[in-house]
């Protein structure tokens, strides 16, 4: 039976009961009074008003409690039928909603503040699924490059290449070239999962000043004809000293890479608003596509002739998230670029 049918059923049945009480005690009202003055043809007619008037009041009141029930339980029906929506995969739908300040205005709220949490969630773990069968994809991409690579150069090996000197050392370098490449794309990646799955860097004290110069000296290092200047004032942050030596390299490296030797390069360190600040910026031919500078195996079209799987960034703002920072870009066609990371400074 219906939630709808017991109410109006119970309704019914107090009020049935309330009439027969009442219908009891003038039955027994009348009979003494009978046996005082045998008045039967009164007893008789009130009895039978008594009967008449009760049935109508039940009928009246039966149709009023079904209306009003239903009209009541209205709303669960809209419930029921948008649950059966959702059941069958939109979870867009939502549930009227209802007065204010009443039982079915906050259920109403409730559930629709639920199916909003659902749907973000189910969002969520689509677009998770989405960029692992892209990572998957592209990683795999990229390592079979080197393996393929190494298994030509094997081949060769096999077919005489052992007995000819020049052509050995040829191979040689090329599969340790490779297998070196392949090795530092599986570190990459080993990284980026680590990030991912949220395990806690080591947090010391870590000097930025002292890092943006070690970092600028090795990238002189690499490259004498450049011109890089720093400007640095003291700030230090609480984090992992390794990898932010390793934003500061990939961000060098980027600009070293995607530049010609004509461009300059500025690495800034300062501290404002109880952030440390770190920027790194060039007169390079800037980029085109920002928006998609951090996404991993991405590209510009202008770098594809150069070394590199595409990690670097993306493990650059994977690092400086990972220590509660950020990292923004701003770059400009044939005027040049500036990346600048943001980290929360060491607490006194």
């Amino acid at each position: 039976m219906s939630l709808r049918n017991r109410l109006v059923l119970t309704v019914l049945g107090l009020l049935a009961l309330g009439l027969f009480i009442g219908l009891g005690a003038t039955w027994g009202a009348l009979q003494d009074w009978k046996s005082n003055r045998e008045a039967d043809e009164l007893l008789s007619r009130s009895l039978n008003v008594a009967l008449v008037s009760g049935g109508v009041a039940l009928l009246a009141v039966a149709l009023l409690s079904w209306r009003a029930v239903r009209r009541g339980l209205r709303p669960l029906d809209d419930i029921a039928d948008t649950a059966a929506e959702i059941g069958s995969g939109d979870l867009t739908k939502r549930v009227p909603p209802g007065p204010p300040d009443t039982e079915m205005g906050k259920l109403s709220d409730a559930l629709n503040g639920m199916l909003t949490q659902l749907e973000t969630a189910f969002a969520e773990r689509q677009a998770s699924e989405d960029r692992l069968r892209r990572f998957v994809a592209d990683a795999s991409h990229e390592l079979r490059t080197p393996i393929a690579t190494i298994r030509g150069h094997a081949e060769l090996f096999r077919r005489g290449a052992a007995t000819r000197p020049d052509d050995l050392a040829k191979v040689m370098r090329r599969i340790e070239s490779e297998a070196e490449r392949m090795g530092v794309l599986v570190d990459e990646l080993l990284l980026l999962a680590r990030l991912d799955q949220g395990r806690p860097l080591e947090s010391n004290p870590v000097d930025l000043c002292a890092l943006a110069t070690d970092a600028v000296a090795d990238a002189l290092a690499t490259s004498p004809g450049r011109t890089i200047s720093l400007t640095a004032s003291p700030a230090v942050v609480l984090g992992d000293s390794l990898r932010l030596r390793q934003v500061l390299g990939n961000l060098l490296s980027n600009v070293l890479q995607h530049t010609p030797e004509s461009a300059t390069a500025t690495v800034r360190v300062t501290a404002a608003d109880g952030n440390a600040i770190l920027e790194v910026a060039d007169t390079g031919p800037g980029i085109a596509d920002v928006e998609r500078i951090f996404e991993r195996f991405h590209r510009a079209a202008e770098s594809r002739t150069h070394a590199g799987a595409g990690l670097g960034l993306s493990i650059v703002a994977a690092v400086v998230e990972a220590h509660g920072g950020h990292v923004e870009v701003e770059s400009e066609l044939d005027r040049g670029s500036r990346f600048t990371v943001t980290l929360p400074r060491r607490r006194r």
